[in-house]
């Protein structure tokens, strides 16, 4: 599957963004069990996870600094993901990527995810 993030900009603090992810070439739901995740990544930093969804299940997992700010969806029909970003704060700038990863378990860990998209920048001033 091909996986392509929109929607990043250039935002103030307390300001939100919707993120997007498109699949190509594959639909989520032609995997029985089938996450799909946010993750960030700041300059001279690791890639951070931020949110997840199980899509058989619609079970949604996200990182303690997501909770009560961001929230995952996703659309069967138009094969998207959306992460919509609310409360924005000048450390949530980065490049956020959509993921996926076929398995049984939610995990956070970049390194199970074994599709990326290209990414989408955002930057929340101050």
């Amino acid at each position: 599957v091909q996986l392509q993030a929109s929607g990043g900009g250039l935002v103030q603090a307390g300001g939100s963004l919707r993120l997007s992810c498109a699949a190509s070439g594959r639909t989520f739901s032609s995997f029985s069990r089938y996450f799909i995740a946010w993750f960030h990544q700041a300059p001279g930093q690791e890639r951070e996870f931020v949110a997840a969804i199980s899509w058989s299940g619609g079970r949604t997992y996200y990182a303690d600094s997501a909770k009560g700010r961001f929230t995952i969806s996703g659309d069967s029909a138009k094969n998207m993901v959306y992460l919509q970003m609310n409360s924005l704060g000048p450390e949530d700038t980065a490049v956020y990527y959509c993921a996926t990863r076929g398995g049984n378990y939610h995990t956070s860990q970049a390194g199970a995810y074994d599709s990326w998209g290209q990414g989408t920048q955002v930057t929340v001033s101050s």
